[in-house]
């Protein structure tokens, strides 16, 4: 069994930065790993995926704002966000799966999500 626990959540003005973390247990070796959002009254999103030989896939909507990073050694998903715009507001989640589906910045397979954290950006 995998378990994803996020953190790192919060309020800030738009313009600021926040790091999230997901820190992981269980299997997850060459799994896909990415970072998901839904706003209210939204369906949820891609954010970022990175599959299990480190290719790195973004939403349009973050591109060169956010980055996403693995640390296998501290079994712990990152995701970098700098420039937060109030659009940016969401529940964010980690999430684990054996396979990305890059074309839907998705995931295949037995999906694992952790609870989520909250994003909020003020203009």
């Amino acid at each position: 069994e995998v378990y994803l626990v996020e953190s790192g959540g919060g309020s800030v003005q738009a313009g600021g930065s926040l790091k999230l973390s997901c820190a992981v247990s269980g299997y997850t070796v060459n799994y896909c790993m990415g970072w998901f959002r839904q706003a209210p009254e939204k369906e949820r999103e891609g954010v970022a995926i990175i599959d299990s030989d480190g290719r790195l896939y973004y939403a349009d909507s973050v591109k060169g704002r956010f980055t996403i990073s693995r640390d296998n050694d501290e079994n712990t998903l990152y995701l970098e966000m700098n420039s937060l715009k109030p659009e940016d507001t969401a529940m964010y989640y980690c999430a684990a799966a054996p396979r990305c589906v890059v074309q839907f910045l998705g995931l295949w397979g037995r999906n694992y999500w952790g609870q989520g954290t909250q994003v909020t950006v003020s203009s």
